[in-house]
């Protein structure tokens, strides 16, 4: 695998932060996260096609760009990778509203051949997706053991628009995925969130797919706000500081759920992924050094059945982490590349939600609040 990185800012145009120095004509797929802005505006993936003229390029709009152990905003980050033994495949769909993320994810994932699929990055709009639904789709659909993980795009703290293109411009309402396939290819993953509960658990009493009415029997935007005191004021941008966690019954693994809007007239909260009836429901809050940790245990969970550093780790952190960090952000990242060391390339971005299985699973699950890693190596045979 060969890999080449680079970054653009308006103030400085393109900088190269990693080459491996090999035949851009010939490269495989290109990762640009980037502000939404930068990315609609065609000139990127003109730009982008120019240099790379026969690879699937990937864009999408984020909360944050990581590359290396750099966090930056309003900039575009740059992955483009030459894989010299993986075959790779790609597919897209369009969703206009979440009720359909289930049977798009369905769809999405059909559109991939499934013979000697291993691996399948997920890439979705972040606004019109139920991302529970859209995960269950697709693992419904995939092979069993393929691996799923990827994220939602991201629009900062502003939640007004996210773009996701694949071979295009960038635009609302897209889904994308990319298949790795053969056995040169090892993949690998881990996700820790980090967050503190406080108060009690309560019982979800009503609720719709990713749309909660009532949390035991109450209204749920009530509570909700009764916790959050005067930052309810700034709903829905300040619930990224305060997730909530739910936790089936008889279950010991817990989601963690970000608010994506409120509705004043039902008091009801739509959440990234579902907030399941007869789940128990719990608020979160940040605690610096846990968030920190989390990173950590997630990029070391990913090396447990790695017997070499891999050659890429992606990472897909959530925007409320990002806020609470503040300054700290870029201390989230390092502590990754203490795990991998300088020659695994770190690329990623900060989203609207994380897909990726818990540890000593399979199953992808979307997350919010959490560090997702996921490594790529190519092997010799």
């Amino acid at each position: 695998m060969k890999i080449l990185q680079k970054k653009f800012s308006a103030a400085n145009g393109w900088e190269i932060i990693r080459d491996d120095h090999f035949d851009h004509s010939l490269c495989t797929i290109v990762f640009a996260f980037g502000h939404g802005e930068l990315l609609s505006d065609a000139s990127i993936y003109t730009s982008l096609r120019s240099s790379f003229p026969t690879a699937e390029i990937l864009l999408n709009s984020s909360s944050g760009e990581i590359i290396d152990t750099q966090v930056n905003d309003d900039t575009v980050s740059l992955t483009a990778i030459l894989f010299e033994r993986t075959p790779i495949a790609v597919s897209t769909i369009p969703i206009e509203n979440a009720e359909n993320s289930f049977s798009q994810g369905k769809v999405l994932a059909s559109q991939l051949d499934h013979t000697g699929l291993k691996h399948v990055i997920v890439i979705s709009d972040g606004q019109k997706v139920n991302g529970s639904e859209l995960a269950r789709g697709m693992q419904e659909t995939l092979p069993a053991g393929v691996i799923i993980t990827g994220g939602l795009a991201g629009d900062g703290a502003r939640f007004e628009k996210t773009v996701v293109g694949l071979n295009n411009v960038p635009t609302e309402g897209q889904i994308v995925a990319v298949g790795l396939y053969g056995d040169h290819i090892l993949t690998s993953f881990g996700s820790v969130g980090g967050w503190g509960p406080f108060g009690p658990e309560r019982l979800i009493t009503k609720s719709r797919g990713n749309i909660l009415y009532e949390l035991d029997g109450k209204p749920a935007l009530s509570i909700y706000k009764n916790y959050l005191g005067e930052y309810a004021n700034d709903l829905p941008g300040s619930g990224l500081l305060f997730p909530l966690s739910i936790r089936n019954n008889g279950s010991e693994n817990a989601l963690v759920r970000t608010i994506l809007s409120v509705n004043e007239e039902n008091n009801s909260l739509t959440f990234a992924g579902n907030m399941p009836e007869g789940a128990y429901a719990r608020l979160m809050k940040a605690n610096f050094n846990k968030l920190i940790e989390g990173a950590f245990d997630a990029a070391q969970n990913s090396m447990i059945n790695l017997t070499q550093k891999p050659d890429l780790a992606l990472l897909i952190s959530c925007v409320g982490r990002k806020l609470v960090l503040n300054q700290r952000v870029e201390e989230e990242i390092e502590v990754i590349r203490a795990i991998y060391g300088n020659e695994t390339a770190i690329a990623g971005f900060y989203s609207y939600g994380e897909i990726s299985p818990f540890l000593n699973s399979i199953k992808c699950e979307l997350h919010n609040q959490t560090m997702t890693v996921t490594t790529f190596t190519e092997i010799n045979l």
